[in-house]
C-alpha cells in the first residue's frame, strides 16, 4: 500500500518545460498518480486566466492552488473553493510605499478576474514590466493617481531589476500584507514582488486543502523551483527542488533532475518506489 496521499508541484520551471509543455514521462506520472487515488495538486503563481494558456480543461490534475495561494479551484468540476481578497486600506498603504519609491506596479481585480489590472509606470526602463503590460493590454489600463477607485483587489505586483537590495528596501516599508518574492517567468531574471493578504501563501493554501480532503501532511510530496515555493516545500513531508532552481533553494531541499529532464517524475519515483 502506498504511503503517499497527495503530490503538490509548482508549474512553471517545475512541471512545465521551458517551452511551456509537460514531458511525456511527467504526463504519464500524473495519470499514474490518479490511478493510485493520490491527489494531484498544482501550486502556481499564475492566475486562472493564465493557467488556461498552458493546460487543458481535461489536464490530469485534481486541484490547482493559483495566484500564489490566493485561490484554489477543483480542476475537475471547475468550482472555486477558496479565495482571498485584500482590504482597500492595505492596497492604499502599499500604493503609498510604491509611489514613494518610484516603483512600477499593478493592482489586480479580485479572483476570478485577477488577470485584469490597472498599472502605474514610472517611465524608468523596465522591459519585463513593459512586456507584462503589453501581453495583457486587453485587460489592463493606466492607474489614475488622482482617483484610486479600483474596486476590490486580490493582489499587487511590482517588478524590479535583478537587485535584491532594492526589493528588500521596499519590503521593509510594507506591513500587514504578505510579500512574496518570485523570479520573473517572462525574462527569468527580474524580481517580482507579489502583495497579497497577510495569510496568503502556497503553503497555507495547501494546508487548508489537506485539511479539507482529510490528507495527512506526513504523507505528501512537494516539488518546486523558486522562492515562492519555499513555504509549501517546508510543509510537505518529502520536498524536492529541481536542478534548475536557484542555489539558495537547492541548498534547502532534496534535489531532483531539472524540469527539462522530467525532474517531477524522478522525484515521485524515488519516494513511491521506496514505499512499496
Amino acid at each position: 500500500m502506498y504511503e503517499i496521499e497527495l503530490v503538490a508541484s509548482d508549474l512553471d520551471g517545475t512541471l512545465l518545460n521551458m517551452d511551456k509543455t509537460v514531458s511525456a514521462d511527467d504526463f504519464s506520472t500524473l495519470n499514474s498518480l490518479g490511478d493510485k487515488n493520490i491527489y494531484r495538486v498544482i501550486a502556481t503563481g499564475r492566475t486562472l486566466f493564465s493557467l488556461k494558456e498552458v493546460i487543458t480543461k481535461d489536464f490530469p490534475i485534481d486541484y490547482i492552488i493559483f495566484s500564489s495561494g490566493a485561490g484554489i479551484i477543483n480542476w475537475k468540476t471547475k468550482e472555486l473553493i477558496y479565495s482571498k481578497t485584500l482590504k482597500k486600506k492595505h492596497v492604499l498603504s502599499v500604493c503609498d510605499v510604491f509611489f514613494e519609491n518610484n516603483v512600477d506596479f499593478t493592482i489586480h481585480k479580485k479572483i476570478p478576474k485577477n488577470h485584469r489590472f490597472v498599472f502605474n509606470k514610472t517611465g524608468k526602463r523596465n522591459n519585463d514590466f513593459d512586456n507584462y503590460c503589453n501581453f495583457y493590454k486587453e485587460f489592463s489600463e493606466p492607474l489614475n493617481k488622482r482617483r484610486l477607485n479600483f474596486g476590490q483587489s486580490t493582489q499587487l505586483l511590482a517588478i524590479f531589476p535583478n537587485n535584491i537590495d532594492i526589493f528588500n528596501k521596499v519590503k521593509e516599508q510594507l506591513s500587514d500584507v504578505k510579500v512574496i518574492r518570485a523570479t520573473s517567468p517572462v525574462d527569468e531574471d527580474s524580481i517580482w514582488m507579489e502583495i497579497f493578504p497577510e495569510n496568503v501563501s502556497k503553503g497555507n493554501a495547501l494546508l487548508w486543502l489537506c485539511k479539507k480532503l482529510g490528507v495527512d501532511i506526513e504523507k505528501t510530496i512537494g516539488i518546486g523551483n523558486d522562492y515562492n515555493d519555499e513555504d509549501f516545500l517546508n510543509l510537505t513531508k518529502y520536498s524536492f527542488a529541481v536542478e534548475n532552481a536557484p542555489e539558495e533553494i537547492k541548498q534547502k531541499f532534496s534535489l531532483t533532475d531539472s524540469n527539462q529532464n522530467s525532474g517531477f517524475t524522478k522525484a515521485i519515483e524515488r519516494i513511491l518506489n521506496s514505499s512499496l
